[in-house]
């Protein structure tokens, strides 16, 4: 009794100690339950997709932690959900959408100003409507954060949502480059939702006077996703406040993780992210980040936005709440089971170099070009030359053990599920 009592306090005193090294608690705004029922629908109806056949649900479905359990995703142009979805021969895809779909938890946080795995989209009080895109200055006001406009952007990418060239309005709006202007892809959007009657009457409901833009599409969805998926009563939450105790394998874990493995230095604070930007060196493959007119498969993550070559292969650090639900893992879903992802931080250089792409979840794609990174030595020595991790040894008992610590950060929140229909009439994915 003596033993155990000890050990329960030495857990306790660890816990104490972790807790006042987190910082402030993240701040969750509350949103209004008619603005979140209208986003939920919204969120699941494929009518916001060019084709009216994809939803955001294809790619953040909850069956798979609210990513989509595959590398890189199959989007417009495919059929079924998750790592069963493949190729419609009726259409199929031009290509793999180009990074991993991120998991949605806890983005409702105001704490969250980054967005997309190279931050391309962030608050920035600079910028005319205070948040800094892609569009630069063609970006439209109205948005209530940085969430609500990233929700909207995949609208806009052929291989996610919009669909081919000119095969429907919004595709072909997206391919003249007519996004936010007037009569441009957003605008038919906004005006596909307006003609449904259910939605009209929805919209006049939980935003009294407003009229039906992209940009209150977009804040609706944003207030879903910041309900639905608030994750912030994991077991680490309730030892961080005294009502819990790990156990001796978490807690063991638990030190590793913020001493000798050193995973805080990235992982910090409640949510278990920077927000900052770091190169990893993990391995690449599929058609990369480029422009349609640019011929090669790289993807150099923040880069691309800074223009700063010390941001090359940088990606944001990602928070760990449910990591344990949000397989496969980094910016392209290289590493298909958590060990495997974890073993890539003791060594990412070595990790790198002997990578197989048989570590990936790859749904079939006839003629796809997916090794043009990983079979070129010299595209192999830039990532590598990037890397910021210094090599660390663990026992194969202590990756047990952190393992075990990440599994106390998963709260499978889920408060409204997946609806039984959605206004427009279109399939609910999933269902």
């Amino acid at each position: 009794m003596i033993r155990i009592c000890s050990a329960i306090l030495s857990v306790w005193v660890s816990s104490t100690a972790v807790a006042q090294d987190l910082g402030p608690r993240p701040v969750f705004p509350e949103p209004q339950s008619g603005r979140i029922e209208l986003g939920w629908l919204l969120f699941y109806d494929p009518i916001i997709s060019g084709n009216k056949s994809v939803s955001c649900a294809t790619c953040h479905h909850p069956e798979f932690g609210t990513s989509d359990g595959v590398s890189l995703a199959i989007g417009d142009g495919g059929m079924g959900l998750g790592p069963d979805r493949k190729p419609d021969p009726e259409n199929p895809p031009e290509q793999r959408i180009p990074r991993n779909a991120p998991g949605l938890w806890n983005l409702g946080a105001t704490e969250f100003t980054r967005f997309f795995h190279d931050g391309r989209l962030e608050l920035d009080p600079a910028k005319p409507n205070g948040i800094r895109t892609p569009l630069g200055s063609d970006m439209l006001s109205g948005f209530d954060s940085p969430l609500a406009a990233q929700a909207m952007f995949p609208v806009l990418s052929g291989d996610e949502m919009a669909g081919h060239l000119s095969e429907n309005d919004i595709s072909r709006s997206v391919r003249q480059g007519l996004l936010s202007q007037p009569g441009g892809a957003w605008e038919k959007i906004a005006s596909r939702v307006s003609d449904i009657p259910e939605y009209k009457e929805r919209f006049a409901g939980a935003l009294p006077g407003a009229d039906i833009t992209f940009a209150n599409i977009a804040n609706v969805i944003a207030d879903f996703i910041a309900f639905e998926w608030r994750a912030d009563n994991a077991l680490f939450d309730r030892a961080m406040k005294g009502d819990a105790v790990l156990n001796p394998k978490a807690s063991l874990g638990m030190s590793l993780f913020y001493e000798k493995a050193g995973c805080s230095s990235c992982h910090s604070g409640w949510l278990q992210t920077d927000h900052a930007f770091h190169a990893i060196a993990l391995p690449q493959f599929g058609p990369g980040k480029a422009a349609r007119f640019e011929a090669h498969a790289r993807d150099d993550g923040r880069k691309r936005v800074t223009g700063d070559i010390a941001d090359a292969f940088a990606f944001r650090t990602p928070s760990l709440r449910n990591v344990t639900l949000t397989a496969p893992y980094g910016h392209n879903g290289a590493y298909a089971t958590l060990e495997s992802m974890v073993r890539h931080h003791l060594d990412p250089v070595t990790s790198l170099k002997s990578y197989t792409l048989d570590q990936a979840i790859l749904p079939s794609l006839p003629n796809a070009d997916d090794t043009r990174i990983i079979a070129n030595s010299s595209e192999i020595e830039a990532i590598a030359a990037a890397n910021d991790l210094a090599p660390r040894s663990l026992t194969d008992a202590e990756v047990d053990a952190l393992i075990s610590f990440l599994e106390t950060l998963e709260d499978p929140a889920e408060r409204l599920g997946i609806p039984e229909a959605v206004p427009s009439g279109l399939p609910v994915v999933g269902r």
